[in-house]
C-alpha cells in the first residue's frame, strides 16, 4: 500500500495530470491495484463539458498508466530518479463502458503480463463499484533522459 506522499516520490506526474491518490494493494510483478477520487474540481471539467461533467477517456488510460508505472518500478526494485522518463508504447483494445463523473471513485486494476526487452506489456481495467469503465493493453517503456 502506498498513500499520496509515498507515490509523489515514484511518480514524477504533479497537479493537474498526477491521477492516482493511493495504491491499495501490490503483488511485485504481477499486479497493482490503485485508486483515483474524481471531484468537480478536477480542472478538465470546465470544458468537458460544462453541461455534463465527464471525465476523458484518455485521462482514465493515463491513470491506468501510472498505476502500471508504479508497477514496474516495484517489480524492478527501482526509485525512478531525475533522469528516468516513463513513456507509452502503445494502447491496443481500449474501451469505454461508463461515464466517469465527478463524484466517483476509479479502481483501477493493472496486471502485468510481459517484460521483454525494456518494453511492459498490462492488461488494465477500471471500475466504478463494480461496473467496469474502461479497459485496455497499455505497453510502456523506460527511458533514460541526458
Amino acid at each position: 500500500m502506498l498513500d499520496i506522499h509515498q507515490i509523489l516520490k515514484q511518480l514524477p506526474h504533479r497537479y493537474p495530470i498526477l491521477l492516482v491518490d493511493r495504491v491499495l494493494s501490490v503483488e511485485k510483478g504481477k499486479t497493482i491495484k490503485a485508486l483515483k477520487n474524481v471531484s468537480i474540481n478536477e480542472p478538465y471539467f470546465m470544458g468537458h463539458f460544462p453541461h455534463r461533467p465527464v471525465m476523458p477517456g484518455v485521462l482514465m488510460l493515463e491513470a491506468m498508466a501510472q498505476a502500471a508505472a508504479l508497477l514496474a518500478f516495484d517489480t524492478l526494485g527501482v526509485t525512478p530518479d531525475d533522469k528516468t522518463v516513463y513513456y507509452f508504447a502503445g494502447i491496443d483494445g481500449a474501451r469505454f463502458k461508463r461515464p466517469v463523473e465527478p463524484g466517483d471513485q476509479l479502481i483501477m486494476d493493472v496486471s502485468l503480463e510481459r517484460m521483454k526487452a525494456g518494453i511492459f506489456k498490462f492488461k488494465g481495467i477500471t471500475r466504478v463499484g463494480d461496473e467496469v469503465a474502461c479497459e485496455a493493453e497499455l505497453m510502456c517503456t523506460m527511458r533514460t533522459i541526458a
